[in-house]
């Protein structure tokens, strides 16, 4: 579905992504993970038409995406769940979801983006409660069912998520990632970028490991979990160390 050949992003003269190549099929769950500061938001920023400066190759569905805007990219199935949210605080629950209905509303597709609404609305109860409040006002878990609530508006068939659970307390985290597995099990392939690597290897297919820029290691998620660099690097240690003996 989504094949990245050599790619490389810069800002000026830092070159922030050097010659990355992975591929995501359909309906797989795939994470990148590594440091801050590893290209992993600059690489999901290339695919989504927001960073314009790379060179290589980033082909989904066949399509070349290089010249394409953001707007092109969302029609074409790709939609990005930003780091930070960023929802629209001063507009509604309802609004921000209509928002991310815009180019159904372009088609004149009203009725279907309605009936979008009530499924996300059914999918995330705490937004039916808070459809009407301003979104701004909503607790960071909250803002973060609605990032990707109004992401699934646009009706995706691969979902980039960039740190979904960053700034989240536990229990939301879980949650999260609950529902992440569940939209991979509705048939939306995911690719997905977390510095929370543990939780994010426990769901997902495959994974990449990011460092300055190049994919250090690859595998499946079972393989990078038990992986003495990757547990080292990124993991840390599990509670359960402390209490069979082991340190």
């Amino acid at each position: 579905m989504l094949r990245i050949k050599n790619l490389k992003c810069s800002y000026g003269s830092i070159m922030a992504v050097q010659g990355v190549s992975f591929s995501v099929k359909q309906g797989e769950l795939i994470s990148i993970i590594g440091a801050n500061g590893s290209g992993k938001s600059t690489l999901l920023l290339a695919i989504s038409g927001l960073l314009t400066t790379w060179e290589g190759e980033i082909i989904f569905e066949g399509k070349n995406l290089k010249g394409m805007s953001p707007p092109d990219i969302v029609k074409k199935g790709i939609c990005m769940v930003p780091e930070g949210r960023q929802i629209f605080s001063p507009l509604s629950v309802v609004d921000n979801l209509m928002m991310g209905a815009y180019t159904m509303y372009r088609k004149g597709k009203k009725k279907e983006a309605a009936q979008d609404i009530d499924m996300i609305m059914d999918m995330f109860p705490i937004l039916r409660e808070r459809a009407h409040q301003l979104a701004g006002t909503l607790s960071g878990g909250e803002q973060q069912m609605l990032a990707v609530g109004r992401a699934l508006m646009s009706r995706p068939r691969l979902m980039v998520l960039d740190e979904p659970s960053m700034g989240l307390a536990p229990k939301m985290v879980e949650m999260i990632f609950g529902i992440i597995q569940k939209l991979r099990k509705d048939g939306v392939t995911i690719l997905l970028v977390e510095q929370n690597a543990r939780a994010a290897l426990k769901i997902s297919d495959r994974g990449y490991v990011l460092e300055t820029g190049k994919i250090v290691l690859q595998g499946s998620a079972g393989e990078l979990l038990v992986d003495d660099d990757v547990k080292r690097a990124y993991l840390g240690r599990d509670y359960g160390d402390f209490y069979d003996g082991r340190r």
